[in-house]
């Protein structure tokens, strides 16, 4: 990305700053961007609807004979092409298994639009329903609910209109295919979005200044960031990315220093007017920098690094400097609250140092009287500045007291569990050692045990092995006595 461009853009008297740009509300849809959230490939050059003539002209050759074949069958041709009353009938006889699959298939060739044959196939479909004049509100509210979404999905480019979660009603996605209604599922508004009659909400189809980047027709879920300039005028937004690359960043006259000074400003596409920018960078990072983790702060950083490198006053010079020596830094171990604290020092000084100028300013070109008056209301307006920052500071710190106290008292909650388990643990094994005592002693009483059945055994054995001859003689000797007597 290159430095901003030098163009003299004419600095109009200053408007209220717009607040930063805000994230959307949690817990809803992310739709995925596919087409990289464009409007649709509408906008595409002359040579590449040719060649979707060409594909588009050939793919109708071949499908001809299939026109009116099989009413149990569907393709995404037949839907981009067929008289949405037919196809509304044909659809209601097939199986949800079957609509889910059209489906799938259209994510898949949403997912692929990048690559060469998925890119014609997306044309092709595309190319059929913009040549349509058919698809007026009134036909497609007879419009089958998977035929509609598959409609706005591919006059879209946006997979979000196929997800099963996608709860838009039909007067909604109606509204949306005829770029009457925001594209984006966070948004939804209404178009043009507060009822604004500039060139480009009145020319670009399904335009959305409130969520939409005035240059590229994109929106994405970025808030609290640089990464969106948005117009102190016409509140339209601009990717920051976008508007260095169109030549929308360069230097021009400061009002507010007098005659012959210049900074950096933003002249928007929409209504054509300039807003400064160093204050604008200075608001985002006072709002949203304690917010920002590590990466989001260095991404930040560098955004500022590219809005003003190249820029010919002495204050955005030093701005770009200071936010690149911070990155380096920062990538060499400098914590972020370091960081941070450095940049908000340097617009601190910024302000003490465009008051000044103010009280010199004010001293050399009005009578003393006035001089007083008008020093009166900047320093008036510097107190409420440093009262403004206080209260944010004041409300910080107490935010972080309170976080320090809960973390002290569920350090303490653990601090006792920890404690209550070392002595459930101590008495376990207090029960397991008196356990294994007994078990030793169990086991020494068996084994004396044992040892006695051993020598009982032995001494009856012994016994036996005496009895056993005495008895056998007797019997030999009762036996002889017996016989002598016969």
């Amino acid at each position: 990305m290159g430095p901003p461009s030098r163009m003299n853009f004419h600095r109009q008297p200053p408007l209220p700053m717009l607040p930063p740009r805000q994230r959307p509300r949690p817990g809803r849809l992310q739709p995925s961007l596919s087409i990289g959230g464009s409007t649709s490939v509408r906008a595409g050059s002359r040579e590449t609807w040719a060649i979707a003539d060409a594909i588009l002209a050939k793919k109708l050759d071949k499908g001809k004979e299939k026109v009116g074949d099989c009413s149990d069958n569907m393709s995404l041709l037949d839907i981009a092409r067929g008289e949405v009353d037919i196809i509304s009938q044909r659809l209601k006889h097939l199986s949800e298994e079957f609509l889910e699959g059209l489906k799938n298939e259209l994510r898949v060739i949403l997912e692929g639009a990048d690559g060469s044959q998925h890119g014609d196939e997306f044309l092709i479909l595309q190319k059929l329903i913009q040549k349509r004049g058919d698809l007026t509100a009134n036909t497609l509210t007879g419009a089958h609910r998977v035929q509609l979404e598959i409609l706005v999905a591919i006059n879209t480019g946006m997979q979000a209109f196929l997800h099963p979660s996608m709860s838009l009603s039909q007067t909604s996605l109606i509204e949306v295919f005829l770029f009457k209604r925001c594209r984006n599922i966070e948004c939804q508004s209404q178009l043009p979005a507060d009822d604004c009659t500039c060139k480009v909400c009145a020319n670009t189809d399904g335009f959305c200044n409130l969520c939409m980047c005035v240059s590229c027709n994109k929106f994405d879920f970025e808030g609290n960031t640089c990464r969106w300039i948005g117009c102190d005028l016409c509140s339209h937004w601009t990717h920051t990315d976008c508007a260095i690359r169109d030549g929308q960043i360069g230097m021009g006259a400061d009002v507010k220093t007098g005659a012959g000074t210049t900074e950096i400003l933003f002249r928007c596409g929409a209504c054509n007017r300039t807003s400064e920018l160093l204050g604008w960078v200075k608001d985002i990072f006072q709002i949203c920098a304690p917010s920002w983790d590590r990466q989001a702060l260095m991404k930040e950083l560098e955004f500022v690094t590219k809005i003003f490198r190249g820029s010919l006053d002495s204050r955005g010079r030093r701005l770009s400097w200071i936010c690149e020596d911070l990155i380096e830094k920062m990538k060499c171990g400098m914590s972020e609250s370091v960081a941070c604290r450095i940049i908000m020092f340097f617009f601190q000084e910024l302000e003490i140092e465009s008051s000044r100028r103010k009280f010199e300013e004010i001293g050399r070109m009005i009578a003393p009287q006035e001089a007083c008056s008008r020093i009166s209301e900047v320093l008036q307006e510097a107190i409420a500045k440093m009262e403004k920052v206080e209260e944010e500071r004041a409300r910080m710190l107490k935010k972080a007291r309170l976080d320090l106290e809960v973390c002290d008292r569920e350090l303490e909650n653990k601090a006792r569990e920890m404690m209550e388990l070392k002595m459930e643990r101590k008495k376990k094994k207090e029960e397991t050692e008196e356990l294994e005592s007994i078990a030793r002693l169990k086991q020494a009483e068996a084994d004396t045990w044992e040892l006695k059945a051993i020598e009982a055994r032995r001494e009856a054995e012994r016994l036996q092995s005496i009895a056993l001859p005495n008895h056998t003689r007797q019997r030999k000797n009762i036996a002889a006595g017996i016989f002598n007597s016969v």
